[in-house]
């Protein structure tokens, strides 16, 4: 049970990241929580959207080259400590994370972190025996 993150890749030149949100306001599809990582040509934008589908479609139709990906998103307390915590739950667990970014568009007083995990499976076991609680949207 996780959800599903858009990855989309992107030449790193000017009005490039303008030309996805504004294909994404176009067809109605709103951000929930996004991420980009760049090198000198090209970046990969992560973006998790209240409507994928809608979203996927749009992208490809204006010529961006997308991706889904299975991650874990997980509601935490908005406080210090919160997110070491779970790291150390990952780390003690044996569990690899590829990549994380958080939003806090969740409860109040909460955080959604969201993580590409090496294995997924394992690592929504571990977040469901710890007790947290996994988004399956947000």
């Amino acid at each position: 049970m996780g959800i599903q993150q858009i990855s989309v890749f992107l030449e790193n030149t000017t009005g490039r990241l303008c030309e996805v949100t504004r294909t994404l306001a176009a067809s109605e599809v709103n951000l929930r929580a996004i991420s980009i990582a760049d090198t000198a040509d090209f970046g990969i934008l992560r973006l998790i959207v209240d409507k994928t589908g809608d979203a996927v479609n749009a992208l490809a139709a204006a010529g961006f080259t997308t991706r889904l990906t299975d991650v874990a998103a997980v509601e935490i307390e908005d406080r210090p400590g919160s997110l070491a915590a779970l790291m150390e739950l990952f780390q003690k667990s044996g569990i690899n994370i590829e990549y994380l970014y958080a939003s806090l568009e969740g409860n109040a007083g909460k955080a959604v972190v969201i993580f590409k995990l090496e294995d997924n499976e394992k690592g929504f076991e571990i977040i469901k025996k710890s007790g947290l609680a996994m988004a399956d949207g947000f």
